[in-house]
């Protein structure tokens, strides 16, 4: 057994049992937790355009109210449904019946749906701008401008309006010929393809011709007889589709495609316009994902003009953020890179010269939150104080100099005033279901506008504890230990050990819940388990090395850090090591059928949802990333090929797939399930028919008492399924 260091970070701050309160049901668990059993929160809080007071609405009797507050201001009824409707009245609109959501915060007014169009409102003037006619409420892709153009799709093409104003810019969209819309799988950040300049009158967008990847069945089984509807899914080691990027100057009436050149299979990411509308700035990434260079093109003639610099890595570089120029300061921007090996930020010059790091240490930027009025200090998120939680920093981009503005041990999110000097601080802990301050930034002021109470303390719930470890090569991992309420440290408990361990994602965090947005690890406390919440190797906010660790051999580091996790718990003289279960998600899902093949009969029965059973199957771009492609990495792809091992598997395994899934299709667990019928394994199966990746809505409950079942069933000695 390898020795564990175990350091509690926060021994005093347990759960107490209430050991004759009721139990969670399934739907408490999983439905309900986001809704009447999550902390009390201000909902909709946001500050009011240029402004520091702050609005958020609440439920009075059958109406919706917005309440506005500032510093020394309690907040007091702001906005009725009679008050709208009055002002409404004076811009000649109808009333409304029931309040909409608005937005305070916009430059255009105050602004909301009425009637299916998208309304700016001078509340001053009672004056009415149209943002987004009525006609274009059923179109499903729609980026509007700060000039008042709309770009839209209709039939595939790609269309500009503004007034009376209709143009059609494409004319050969197709299920082929893709306008608008998120490309590359919607890897490197991409989560759209319309992107409006920063005057918004001209528009840049992608087109992506993807006839040459193969077609991939996706059945509706709705209808009769059951209808294929195909995708296009290209596989690692296969063709890509090829992507372009146009320019729709919307004054001139020109469009123009940049010229991006060979090879056609490249990543072409994190577009960004420069202030002046003058170029537009792309993120190009090789097919290899080793190289990225960050061009610069003329938006007018669509010519490149030049490289502004080039990152490169012996395993992958990975783009995530677009650069973003210095607010009242056109001449320089800021890049986020993690080529030190953590992500951080650069002050460059516009022609692409660097100035400085602007942050540095064994700590990850998390995201960028806006400047200062002057533009001088620029306010980020970061994991500097641990990676289990998150703080607000300020850096002086001329001295250098950082400084947090944050306090206390938790996970912090933030709003900023648009002048960066007020912010409404919502954070939480596991002891603490909400706090959210109002703080003034300059004079350190700050008043309590909101303090929740447990949405849990009705329930019989156990001990929680956020722990790190060291395993035996030193590496430190973060785990969540729930305990059984009414926890008896002479009785010997089942365990059941959840985790992801892939990139962009994070478990553990030093917040309420310990991070996780349901109750189902406090649900299998209360039904006697033991419940291990891990991060491993692989995990997000860790730095490179941490992540890339599973570079051409997945699941190999992960499958290290749980057997370390495993030799911990067998320390627990509590824990029955003969009676566990593991269960895992997705790039999880891989992990677990993975492990349970690897390292047979250290787990007695295990779920796998949506899980890769062979890189070979999966998307180009995610896959290629991590793993190489198959020509280039035969002996990784042989070693992860799950369906080549099923006859390793002891215990029981439940696989559970959803029968639309798009991102790891069924195939995966179809040919797994083949195979193990070949070599007479017995393996479990449960289909979600209409969900894709992930089940949702009502169907999660019945997900998870699937799962919770599976486990209740085969590891507790009574094989008694309680408390549904």
């Amino acid at each position: 057994m390898r020795k564990i260091s175990l350091l509690l970070l926060l021994s005093g701050l347990s759960t107490c049992v209430l050991a004759q309160n009721k139990l969670l049901t399934i739907q408490d668990a999983m439905i309900y937790a986001r809704g009447t059993l999550a902390p009390e929160d201000l909902r909709g809080i946001q500050f009011i355009h240029n402004s520091h007071d702050y609005v958020y609405y609440k439920q009075d009797k059958d109406q919706v109210v917005y309440l506005k507050g500032g510093l020394g201001n309690e907040a007091k009824p702001f906005l009725t449904l009679q008050s709208l409707n009055e002002k409404l009245s004076k811009t000649g609109l109808k009333p409304v019946e029931r309040m909409p959501l608005i937005q305070f915060g916009s430059e255009a007014g105050w602004v909301f749906f009425y009637e299916g169009q998208k309304l700016a409102l001078n509340p001053e003037k009672n004056e009415v701008k149209v943002l987004a006619d009525k006609s274009l409420s059923s179109v499903e892709t729609v980026e509007s401008g700060s000039d008042g153009y709309t770009a839209y799709l209709e039939k595939h093409n790609l269309w500009v309006t503004k007034g009376s104003l209709r143009k059609q810019l494409t004319n050969d969209g197709s299920e082929n010929i893709v306008y608008g819309s998120a490309v590359h799988r919607n890897e490197f950040g991409i989560d759209k393809g319309l992107f409006w300049s920063t005057s918004g009158k001209k528009l840049a967008f992608y087109r992506m011709d993807q006839s040459m990847v193969q077609d991939y069945p996706i059945i509706d089984w709705t209808k009769t007889p059951a209808l294929n509807k195909n995708i296009k899914y290209p596989m690692a080691g296969d063709k890509s589709h090829h992507v372009k990027v146009g320019v729709y100057d919307a004054i001139s009436d020109r469009l123009v495609y940049l010229e991006t050149g060979e090879p056609s299979e490249q990543y072409l990411t994190n577009i960004a316009w420069s202030p002046d509308d003058r170029f537009v700035y792309i993120a190009v990434v090789n097919r290899e994902q080793n190289h990225m260079w960050l061009r610069q093109y003329d938006s007018l003639t669509g010519k490149y003009i030049k490289t502004l610099f080039e990152e490169k890595d012996d395993k992958y570089t990975e783009p995530l953020v677009p650069m973003s120029f210095v607010k009242n300061d056109a001449k320089k921007f800021i890049w986020q890179s993690n080529r030190d090996g953590w992500n951080h930020l650069y002050l460059y010059n516009a022609d692409g010269s660097l100035l400085k790091q602007l942050t540095k240490g064994n700590w990850e930027v998390t995201e960028v939150k806006g400047y200062d009025e002057k533009g001088e200090k620029l306010f980020y998120m970061s994991t500097e104080e641990s990676p289990i939680t998150r703080n607000l920093y300020s850096v002086n981009l001329k001295t250098g100099k950082r400084e947090r503005l944050t306090e206390g041990f938790y996970n912090h999110r933030v709003l900023l005033s648009s002048d960066g000097k007020v912010m409404i601080d919502n954070f939480s802990g596991p002891e603490k279901p909400r706090e959210i301050q109002l703080k003034d930034l300059v004079s350190k002021r700050s008043e309590l506008l909101l303090q929740a109470k447990s949405p849990l303390a009705g329930f019989a719930t156990g001990e929680s504890n956020i722990f790190k470890f060291k395993t035996g090569e030193g590496i430190e991992l973060y785990g969540t230990l729930f305990k059984p309420a009414n926890f008896d440290p002479a009785r010997k408990y089942p365990v059941v050990v959840y985790w992801y361990g892939g990139p962009h994602a994070q478990l553990i965090s030093n917040s309420w819940n310990s991070g996780s947005g349901d109750y189902w690890f406090q649900y299998m406390a209360e039904r006697g388990f033991v419940v291990l919440n891990l991060d491993t190797r692989g995990s997000d906010n860790r730095g490179k090395a941490f992540e890339q660790s599973i570079f051409r051999n997945a699941g190999k580091a992960q499958a290290e850090d749980l057997l370390n996790a495993v030799n911990y718990l067998k320390s627990l003289p509590y824990v029955n090591t003969e009676s566990m279960g593991l269960f895992g998600w997705s790039y999880g899902g891989f992990n677990t059928v993975n492990f349970m093949l690897e390292h047979p009969g250290v787990f007695q029965a295990a779920v796998a949802g949506g899980p890769v059973t062979d890189w070979r199957l999966y998307e180009v771009m995610y896959t290629e990333r991590y793993m190489d492609t198959p020509q280039e990495n035969p002996e990784g792809y042989k070693s992860t090929n799950l369906i080549g091992k099923v006859q390793n598997l002891k215990g029981k395994l439940l696989l559970i797939h959803g029968l639309q899934d798009d991102v790891v299709v069924q195939q995966h667990s179809v040919n797994f399930v083949k195979a193990a019928v070949d070599k007479g394994v017995q393996v479990d199966y449960m289909i979600y028919p209409g969900h894709a990746h992930n089940v949702i809505g009502k169907d999660r409950a019945h997900l998870y008492q699937k799962v919770s079942d599976y486990f209740l069933n085969n590891l507790l000695e009574s094989k008694k399924t309680l408390g549904n």
